[in-house]
């Protein structure tokens, strides 16, 4: 690890004045400005049901309502066509928020715009000093939450067993966390070809030793890792809402979003709270930078593998934290995450990655404060 990258990085994302992170400097790029500034943001999910199947239901992720350092003043608005009728609702469980619009009548126009406005700021942990009088406490019952094994993340055998290899002889939550950070980003592949943002499925991961996928499987074995080592950890399932300010092309997108869904994870230490990481992020960098392929000793690729142990830049949007989600109302089993819109109607569940068929388009656009 290279102190001078973190130092660099953590810089650019704590300073209220402008910075040249890294990766920018490295290829001459001219200065970005990066803030510790809250920004506004308006998000506009269309979603207009082509499936001529009766008995429509629709779910729509809304953004994270209770304020953090990092995301704040959420407020969701919607208009739905004749015949539908929606409203807000909260999955068991995780607390996991949606919209849950319906139609009876497969002959109506069955259309539904949600429009979501929120702040968010750049978030970063200093591990490099103590731990802060002021860090988050979660409660003994939350801690407990983000231990237990899911349907996809288990934490028994070989995920246990893996977990032991990796952590042993590391002392403390937060040195094992980082030590199953570098192992994940080590070891795993981004691959293009996967569906969405992949599943996750971490036993079948390790078991066929094909560590490939993008953020949903690279950042699900990571919080899998972590709970299998008794550390408390989650996935923060989201939506990436603008272009980044750290010069890296791969890690933002603006305007267009409606294929600009990210899984990113966090874990618990004592006295720190919640620690943002993202082992997929450094992955992306490394297949989408250009020039592509980059190796993990690429000045861009380390810089990256620094800051997203303790950091995330917010130019996204969390939606929540579940898992296994029972939709409400759905004649269907649970799905592993919500970070979709997603539906069904008599003739079955539409399919929630492919926005065309669907079909649902999704914008971003900054607003005034």
């Amino acid at each position: 690890m290279d102190r001078r990258h973190f130092l660099r990085f953590s810089s650019a994302l704590c300073a209220a004045t402008a910075a040249l992170p890294y990766a920018a400097r490295a290829q001459q790029a001219p200065v970005t400005t990066v803030t510790t500034a809250w920004r506004a943001f308006e998000l506009t999910t269309a979603v207009d049901v082509k499936d001529p199947g009766a008995h429509t239901r629709i779910w729509i992720p809304v953004p994270y309502a209770t304020g953090t350092p990092y995301q704040r003043g959420v407020h969701n608005t919607w208009q739905v066509s004749s015949g539908g009728t929606a409203q807000l609702l909260q999955a068991p469980g995780y607390g996991v928020q949606m919209l849950a619009v319906q139609w009876p009548d497969a002959q109506a126009p069955r259309n539904v715009t949600l429009t979501s406005r929120f702040q968010t700021r750049n978030r970063r942990v200093d591990l490099t000093q103590p731990p802060p009088a002021d860090a988050q406490i979660e409660s003994p019952a939350a801690l407990r939450e983000f231990l237990k094994p899911t349907a996809l993340l288990p934490t028994d055998g070989i995920v246990k067993t893996t977990a032991d290899q990796i952590t042993r002889g590391h002392q403390g939550d937060l040195a094992r966390a980082r030590a199953i950070y570098e192992w994940v980003v080590a070891n795993t592949c981004r691959t293009a070809s996967t569906r969405g943002c992949g599943v996750g499925d971490v036993r079948y991961m390790l078991t066929a030793n094909d560590l490939n996928g993008k953020c949903a499987d690279i950042n699900a074995l990571f919080v899998a890792l972590a709970r299998a080592a008794g550390i408390p950890a989650r996935d923060a399932y989201g939506l990436r809402v603008a272009n980044s300010e750290l010069g890296y092309k791969s890690l933002g997108k603006a305007g267009d979003v409606t294929k600009a869904q990210h899984c990113r994870a966090e874990f618990y230490a004592a006295g720190y709270g919640w620690i943002p990481v993202d082992p997929a992020d450094v992955r992306k960098v490394m297949l989408e930078e250009p020039p592509g392929d980059l190796p993990l000793t690429d000045a861009k690729v380390r810089a990256a593998r620094v800051m997203l142990f303790g950091a995330w830049e917010m130019n996204w949007v969390a939606y929540n934290h579940g898992h296994d989600i029972a939709l409400p109302g759905t004649a269907h089993g649970p799905v592993p995450f919500l970070m979709y819109p997603n539906g069904e109607t008599s003739d079955g569940r539409l399919d929630s990655l492919d926005p065309d068929g669907f079909s649902y388009r999704i914008s971003a656009k900054p607003i005034p404060i």
